[in-house]
């Protein structure tokens, strides 16, 4: 028997590798929707019908999609579980990027209130120059 955590990294890699491709993220967004047969998720591709079958076929080995026969048919539909651990995996880094964001954005306002200040400052050294230039002007 595999243990918990073995499978838990086999099943992850699993999904990377399958998200990895372009036209298979394209294809779990149709799936999102609804459940479709191969020939309605082939329609939107510019690529062959073999070729989604083998991007089908990957995706079902990593668990993305479930299939089911109907008649001639085959009906696909996401199955979200493999996506639990890569959401778990990338919650480490939303969080860290979470972080990170939020000290840009206290950096950036910041810096524009020292810019707002600086402007400020600079307006008022002007008007205080303009004003000892003529005295009499008031």
């Amino acid at each position: 028997m595999r243990h918990r955590t073995v499978t838990y990294f086999a099943d992850a890699d699993a999904a990377f590798s399958a998200l990895a491709d372009p036209t298979r993220r394209a294809v779990l967004d149709l799936l999102r929707r609804e459940r479709l047969p191969a020939g309605r998720i082939a329609r939107p591709f510019s690529i062959s019908r073999p070729a989604i079958s083998k991007h089908l076929r990957l995706l079902r080995r990593a668990r993305l999609v479930r299939e089911h026969r109907s008649g001639r048919n085959r009906i696909y539909e996401l199955d979200p579980a493999p996506l639990r651990a890569v959401d778990s995996w990338l919650s480490r880094y939303r969080a860290f990027w979470e972080t990170g964001l939020a000290n840009l954005k206290k950096f950036v306002e910041a810096q524009h209130a020292l810019e707002i200040s600086k402007a400020r400052t600079k307006k008022r050294r002007k008007k205080s120059m303009e004003d000892s230039q003529w005295p009499n002007r008031k």
